[in-house]
This record gives structure tokens, C-alpha cells and sequence, in this order.
């Protein structure tokens, strides 16, 4: 019995001894191969037998065709927008994935090394790249896809109206499911085997927000101040009309099931305005910039002027942000706007308020000139006639506003005039001791061609056809800020990636025989 036992340890001695100068022999063999071991791979790559330079080059030289790549944003079978990895800060650590994957078999235990590289025989390994984004960036984009669905969320909103407030009780809709469609894109970035960068927009319901009267309150109401200002150094101060409201009578008014309440505003006036100071504080002209429109549809003149005339004169003192939406407000048949053509569902047709996008897209040039800070701006579906793409901004009440902040030192003015084929947007006051000069220019990066559709109209002869819209191609164009100062370019700055979609050409025509 102690023979067999002695046997039995003299066995599990020499079986322990050859497994350690096995393992010996196994990482002499392995101790000066600088390449990574066979059977692994970083996102489903294979980077078996290359060095930690040659598998970073690699890596890079995938990703970088990847990211050349828009990353198309799909609803319902349909793109309704799309983003650079540029624009969402997208950043791949392929570093820390090569160097994990390097120190795969490498491990300061011998036998715990042995037992990887062994295992790596029968079973690949697979790390997974570290993505990081700009997450804000990435929550905004979404915010701004969701104001392109067809059946998008109009949210509660206000504006002032002469002496009423006006309060909108919006609309319910559909919004971006910004945490599964966060997941969707994730696994999107994670494939780099696939360079067609495609994500399927995840929606959800969503109600408007309740209209609150305390929170409307507070940003409504302001305390009389007479203008003034300041030297050494020159700081000048707006005047500020007080404005007020009897706030148990406007929750009263809210208790009506209705879709636009009227709020009766309170004012008091300062006796001392910027124009009474002995300073002229619009001096200068900081910005100009026109378009033209045509004057004998006078439908769309007419919406001009009044979207016009509620801007014309605007006064934002430094730090205040301009709202499209709050101060034309609604656009509706008893603010005295009329049909005239707008886009809608691939076509061209009339709307109420059909063109004061064009008064917002010259406003949204004008406050880059400016050097103004843009905080929200929307490209519309479809290239205008009035501006090249990259350049315009559309607003639709409750859903897109054109948002900036008079970041400047003094207070700024908008003129706005629409005559004679023109719309003129200035914005005047005083120049800062350093002025730029400010420009927009755009840069194609791919075109669509339209679809034709064919639709029958038996009043037409036989085999005879007849152009009903004539379409246009879609674009994506990317917009930069050009900043220079004494003629010498010295920033340029991405504004905005712009999708536009193809306009359809649609012919009519009488094919019955």
C-alpha cells in the first residue's frame, strides 16, 4: 500500500515537473515574439500575428473609411437627417484595445499566460473598441430629428401679441426614443466591418408639455427700468418696458378646454429710452444681407411683410436671445396671413403662411455676419429658391425656432424691410474694438437625383404630358463659419451638416388608349 502510494506522488511529481518545464520552454518560445497571438480580433477584425504598430495602422486605416461616411439617420424607410462623426466628436480608443489585446499570453503569471495562449487554440478572442461621443451633441441632433417626423410632437408654447399673451396648448406626436436609438447607433459605430453608416430612428409617444403659469410668470414678467449707460468704460443699458399679467385670472382662463388662450398683458413704459440718450447707440451698421423674392405672388409678399414687421425693430441688449417664434408667434388666418406655397410630403402645395422662412433664413445669415451666437437653427426639407442650400432656416410654430444671443458688448437692432422684390436684414449698433469679417460657405458632399412620378389626367390628349412640379435634386452640404480679420482667414468653423431631400418631378399625362 505505501509502495502504490509512493508510485501515485512519484507520478504527480514528474506530471508537475514536466508541466513546469513545459511552461518554461512554452514562454522562452513566446518571450520575444512582439506580435499579437493568433485567433484575436478587435470589433470582429482579425489582427492575428501583427505587431502593436501594424495593428493600430490597420485598425485606423478601417475607421477612417468608416467615418468618411455620414451616418444616416432612417424613419419609416426614409432618411430624415444625417450627422459627421465629426459633428458628434465620435473618438474610437484603439489604443487601449491593441494593447489589451497585445497583453493577451503575456501575463506576469507563467502558468495563467500558458493557459491563454493554449485556449486561444480552440477559442477565438474578441475585444471590443472603447467609443466615446459628445453625448449633448448627440441628444441635440436627436431633438432635431424629432422636429422632422411627419407626425412630430407641437408643443406647448406662447408668444405676446400686441397686449395679450397668447398660449398654444400644442399638439401630441411622436418624438425620438433617444435612449434605444443611443443603443442603435452604438452597435452601428461597434461594426466596422460595414461602412455604410445606417441607423433605424426608434419614436415613441409623446404629449405636450402642460402650459405653467408661475414658470410662464416668471419669464414673462419684467420691472420698468429707464434706459441709461455707463463710461469709462462705455456700457449702455436698454431701456425695459414692464410687463405683467394678473396670473389667478390667467389659471381661470386655462381651465377651458381650448386650443389658444388670451392672456391680457399690463404695461408700464419707461420715461427714458435708448433713442432719448445723448449717445447714438446704433451707430453702425454690424450686418446687412438681402434675398429677393417674387412680388406678383402677392400671397407670399404678404406673409413677408408681416413676419417682417413683427421683427422690424427688435432691440436684444447684451446677453438677451432672440426667439423667431415668440415674437412673430402663430401664424394663422386671423393674424392675416395667407396660403401661398409650402413643402409638404414631397410636394409643393399652399399652407397658411406659405414663405416666412425666408425672412427667418435672411435673419439667421445676417446674425453670422454679425458674429451673433446661434443657439437653434433648422435647414428646411428641401433646397429654397431664395437660398442655396446650407444657408437657410426654417421655423415651424411649437416645433423649429431660429434662436440667437446678442453675445456682442452693446445692444443690438434689427431692421427688417420687405420691397420691391427684396427682403433687407440689418442689424445695427457698435462696433466692437476688434470687428471680423464673418461669411458663410458651403461645401457639396453628395447629391440625389429626384424620382419622377407619373400621375394620369384624362383632360390631357392622349400620349401628351404635362410637367406639374418640376422637382429638384436632394444634397448634403456641409455650411462653415469663415471668420477673417484685415483680409487674412484665421478660423473655419463647421455650422451645420445639412440633408435635404430630392424634390419629386411629377409629370401628368393621358396613357389610356
Amino acid at each position: 500500500m505505501k509502495h502504490i502510494k509512493k508510485l501515485v506522488i512519484s507520478v504527480f511529481l514528474i506530471i508537475l515537473f514536466l508541466l513546469l518545464v513545459f511552461s518554461v520552454l512554452f514562454s522562452l518560445i513566446n518571450i520575444n515574439n512582439n506580435k499579437i497571438l493568433k485567433n484575436i480580433s478587435i470589433n470582429n477584425i482579425d489582427i492575428s500575428n501583427m505587431t502593436k504598430e501594424e495593428a493600430k495602422t490597420h485598425l485606423t486605416s478601417i475607421i477612417n473609411a468608416k467615418s468618411s461616411n455620414n451616418i444616416n439617420y432612417i424613419n419609416n424607410n426614409e432618411t430624415i437627417g444625417s450627422s459627421t462623426f465629426e459633428n458628434l466628436e465620435i473618438n474610437y480608443n484603439i489604443s487601449d484595445a491593441v494593447n489589451k489585446a497585445f497583453n493577451i499570453g503575456r501575463n506576469s503569471n507563467i502558468f495563467k499566460s500558458n493557459f491563454e495562449i493554449i485556449n486561444l487554440y480552440f477559442n477565438k478572442k474578441n475585444i471590443n473598441l472603447e467609443i466615446n461621443l459628445n453625448n449633448d451633441k448627440l441628444s441635440a441632433t436627436l431633438d432635431n430629428l424629432s422636429s422632422n417626423l411627419p407626425d412630430k410632437l407641437i408643443q406647448s408654447s406662447f408668444y405676446i401679441d400686441n397686449n395679450n399673451l397668447i398660449l398654444t396648448s400644442g399638439n401630441p406626436g411622436k418624438v425620438i426614443d433617444k435612449e434605444s436609438t443611443s443603443t442603435t447607433l452604438n452597435t452601428c459605430l461597434q461594426n466596422l466591418i460595414q461602412s455604410d453608416n445606417i441607423v433605424c430612428l426608434s419614436s415613441k409617444d409623446a404629449t405636450p408639455e402642460i402650459l405653467d403659469i408661475d414658470k410662464i410668470y416668471t419669464e414673462i414678467h419684467k420691472d420698468m427700468q429707464n434706459a441709461y449707460y455707463e463710461k469709462n468704460p462705455l456700457k449702455i443699458h436698454s431701456e425695459v418696458i414692464g410687463v405683467s399679467f394678473d396670473k389667478e385670472l390667467a389659471k381661470n382662463i386655462l381651465k377651458e378646454n381650448k386650443e389658444e388662450y388670451i392672456i391680457p398683458l399690463q404695461y408700464i413704459y419707461p420715461t427714458v429710452t435708448i433713442n432719448n440718450l445723448d449717445i447714438d447707440i446704433f451707430q453702425d451698421t454690424i450686418a446687412i444681407f438681402t434675398t429677393k423674392y417674387n412680388v406678383t405672388n402677392t400671397n407670399r409678399a404678404n406673409n413677408l411683410e408681416l413676419a417682417a414687421e413683427k421683427i422690424n425693430g427688435t432691440i436684444l441688449s447684451p446677453g438677451e436671445v432672440f426667439s423667431y417664434n415668440k415674437i412673430v408667434g402663430a401664424r394663422t388666418i386671423d393674424k392675416g396671413y395667407t396660403e401661398a406655397k409650402v413643402y409638404s410630403n414631397g410636394q409643393v402645395v399652399d399652407g397658411i403662411g406659405g414663405g416666412i422662412c425666408q425672412i427667418s433664413s435672411t435673419l439667421y445669415d445676417t446674425a453670422i455676419i454679425a458674429n451673433l451666437n446661434v443657439t437653434e437653427r433648422h435647414n428646411h426639407q428641401f433646397i429654397t429658391s431664395y437660398l442655396p442650400a446650407g444657408k437657410d432656416a426654417t421655423v415651424v410654430y411649437g416645433a423649429k425656432d431660429l434662436k440667437f444671443q446678442n453675445n456682442r458688448s452693446y445692444p443690438i437692432k434689427i431692421e427688417l424691410n420687405v420691397d420691391n422684390g427684396i427682403v433687407t436684414c440689418k442689424i445695427l449698433g457698435i462696433k466692437e474694438e476688434t470687428e471680423y469679417s464673418i461669411n458663410i460657405e458651403t461645401e457639396v458632399i453628395s447629391v440625389t437625383e429626384p424620382e419622377i412620378i407619373y400621375e394620369h389626367d384624362s383632360s390631357l390628349e392622349i400620349g401628351q404630358e404635362k410637367i406639374k412640379q418640376y422637382g429638384s435634386n436632394g444634397t448634403v452640404v456641409n455650411a462653415y463659419k469663415i471668420t477673417k480679420l484685415d483680409g487674412k482667414i484665421i478660423s473655419k468653423d463647421l455650422l451645420s451638416q445639412d440633408t435635404y431631400k430630392a424634390l419629386q418631378k411629377i409629370i401628368q399625362k393621358n396613357d389610356v388608349n
